[in-house]
């Protein structure tokens, strides 16, 4: 099944915005978070600093809203939720997604993550939480290494580095020419739109925490190749074929190495999967 404009552009009347005050780390944060739908909950958790959870799961929480309880939160540092000044780590959303499911009682929830989100979902999995399924899609999390972290590490040393990526997606055509390295072909104008309202100083103040975390000389940091044969919960890998972040090599060795695992790799699609084919993560949860 294709995806269609029409598709793409589900309304989302049905879904409310709600509010989570949390204690994480020993520091209080407020969550805000999308919700709709009744039935088996399930969690949907974004990716890392131009992304939020309007924006991955625009399209696909309303649908997935007909058959599932459907949270989606904003991770701190991101959309409505609040952005303290501290250090982002991988490690930290996993506590933030620990609490979030506690406060709002959805112990067994489905875990959906795409990019940093899957890495969050599956660190949560192996920390002993307790998911009915994992949904991992362009997920970070499953290699040490790729091509261009060596540069990237690198460039967020130089002096002024912030300032000079916040001017570059200061514009519409500036976060277009980003997404356009990102995505399979030419961006959506709706997903460009989305990116442009969620970039400020304080979401790339994210991003940069949390790459320089993570994006170390020798590789990178968070690296679950190890532990998949842990995973004792079904788990579905969604990969694009074309994204040119984190290779489509990284799902299928999890596969392998995952007992209960499927595997979808998904054609002409880049990094985005949820808003370059929306209907693929749908198809996985029904």
């Amino acid at each position: 099944m294709n995806d269609t404009r029409s598709e793409r552009s589900r309304p989302t009347n049905d879904v409310r915005s709600e509010r989570v005050e949390l204690s994480v780390d020993g520091d209080d944060v407020g969550v805000r978070y999308l919700a709709g739908g009744d039935g088996p909950p399930l969690v949907l958790c974004h990716g890392i600093g131009l992304d939020a959870a309007s924006v991955s799961w625009r399209h696909v929480l309303p649908s997935l809203a007909d058959d599932y309880a459907v949270y989606a939160p904003d991770l701190p540092g991101h959309g409505e939720s609040d952005k303290p000044r501290r250090t982002y780590t991988t490690d930290y959303y996993v506590n933030v997604l620990r609490e979030f499911l506690s406060e709002l009682g959805v112990g067994g929830a489905g875990l959906v993550g795409t990019s940093m989100g899957g890495a969050v979902t599956l660190g949560h999995a192996l920390d002993g939480g307790d998911p009915a399924r994992l949904v991992l899609v362009d997920s970070y999390g499953l290699g040490a290494d790729a091509h261009w972290r060596g540069a990237m590490s690198a460039a967020l040393r130089v002096p002024f580095a912030d300032d000079l990526m916040l001017g570059t997606m200061g514009t519409r055509a500036g976060v277009r020419t980003h997404l356009s390295g990102l995505v399979d072909g030419t961006p959506a104008d709706d997903l460009v739109e989305d990116v442009a309202g969620t970039v400020s100083s304080s979401t790339m103040r994210t991003l940069r925490s949390w790459q320089r975390h993570e994006f170390r000389p020798d590789g990178l940091r968070t690296n679950y190749l190890d532990r998949l044969g842990e995973v004792d919960v079904p788990t579905t890998l969604l990969h694009g074929r074309t994204d040119p972040l984190f290779p489509v090599s990284w799902s299928e060795r999890a596969h392998e190495r995952i007992r209960n695992s499927e595997l979808e790799v998904v054609e002409n699609c880049g990094h985005w999967l949820p808003r370059e084919r929306p209907a693929a993560v749908e198809r996985a949860l029904s």
